[in-house]
């Protein structure tokens, strides 16, 4: 080979690594470097779908009850609930968008480390994420939001037996449809994004998505607020019922209730402090405060229910038995916080795909103050302590 040409095969090898490694950098980077501002954000979140915040707020959202404008509920009445799974880790924290989710149900995934299930359906996050594996009790409480919720995540347990989440997908029909599997979605749906908060994490916590981009694929499945079959998603959805706020004057000067999903396991005890002012719980995770990241706020919420249900091993075979199943059909007993006060009641779901209902200790079902609801999942021998 000539010298002009064993040049000329250098330049082009020069070029194509520089080309990869700036596309590298821009795909793992857009829409998430720190410190960048969008524009057209709201309240600082990354990407997320601003709504004119002076409008007349007339609209419940069917999930919590929270009062939006007739604009927003234009937006919310085109998609369908969205399920997505971020993780709770410490060293995924801060998260992103949990601040923005309607509801959120949190238990533990393995070893004592919780997981959530955050549902989307009258905001708009923008960022999400950390976002991580199924498991299938996720499923059961997904499951209440349509025949075909959307459901987010990173491939997910899959050994065959009773915790064989990736398997009961595909038995329930969801596959390639409903379900949002990284696995089958690429970039920009979702992103792998190294040093998320500033400092290197291992690389299960570095996969993010946006809820846009996740509603986009559901409307190219043909998976907006009607199916393929134009059944809406909320013809046999369950709504729970909603009251005004405790007058100021009748809450209490204060209220913290901490949860220990597995006692001792410290990093993962979660603390609720009431806030009088606010009507609503501050939440502490591991000792301090716990952020969003696209806010930089404190995480708050208006509900938070404990259900407590029984734990166990799925014992099919995996490594270490750290597959874990709840018994999430059936009754149980409740605790209920709203106002700053404790309700002591009861919960019930007959099957995977009916909601689970809360009582107080009447038989009545919970009324809850508009706005988010935060499910806390404890195992019967988890710990709770109010004060």
């Amino acid at each position: 080979m000539s010298r002009e040409k064993i040049i000329s095969v250098l330049l082009v090898v020069f070029v194509y690594i520089v080309a990869t490694g700036a596309s590298y950098m821009l795909f793992s980077q857009k829409g998430f470097t720190q410190g960048m501002e969008d524009p057209q954000t709201q309240n600082g979140d990354e990407d997320a779908l601003a709504f004119d915040d002076n409008l007349p707020k007339t609209e419940p959202c069917p999930l919590n009850g929270e009062k939006y404008s007739k604009k927003q509920r234009e937006w919310w009445e085109k998609h369908r609930p969205l399920g997505v799974m971020i993780e709770n880790h410490t060293e995924s924290r801060p998260q992103s968008g949990l601040s923005a989710a309607d509801v959120v149900y949190e238990a533990v995934a393995e070893g004592g480390i919780t997981r959530f299930l955050a549902i989307f359906y009258c905001n708009d996050a923008g960022v999400i994420g950390p976002v991580r594996s199924a498991r299938t009790y996720f499923l059961d409480w997904v499951s209440e939001y349509g025949d075909y919720p959307l459901y987010a995540h990173v491939g997910g347990a899959n050994t065959p037996g009773p915790a064989n989440a990736l398997g009961q997908i595909g038995d329930y029909g969801w596959n390639l449809y409903n379900d949002l599997s990284q696995f089958n979605l690429s970039y920009p749906t979702f992103k792998r994004v190294e040093r998320p908060n500033g400092r290197d994490v291992a690389t299960e916590h570095t996969m993010f998505s946006e809820t846009s981009e996740l509603w986009k694929v559901a409307e190219v499945r043909e998976l907006t607020n009607v199916d393929k079959d134009g059944n809406s998603w909320d013809e046999d959805f369950v709504a729970y019922s909603f009251k005004d706020d405790a007058k100021e004057s009748e809450r209490p000067a204060a209220q913290t209730v901490r949860l220990e999903p597995w006692e001792d396991y410290t990093e993962y005890a979660v603390d609720w402090v009431y806030d009088k002012t606010l009507n609503a719980y501050k939440r502490d995770n591991g000792g301090k405060p716990h952020l969003d990241k696209n806010t930089e706020k404190q995480l708050t919420a208006r509900n938070v229910v404990v259900l407590f249900m029984r734990e166990g091993r799925a014992n099919d075979g995996y490594e270490n038995n750290i597959h874990l199943l709840y018994r999430t059909k059936g009754t149980g007993e409740a605790l209920i916080f709203m106002d700053g006060k404790e309700i002591e009641g009861t919960w019930s779901k007959d099957s995977r795909t009916d909601r689970t209902l809360i009582f107080d200790e009447s038989g009545s079902p919970i009324e809850f103050n508009r706005g988010n609801i935060w499910f806390e999942i404890l195992p019967e021998f988890g710990v709770v302590n109010v004060s």
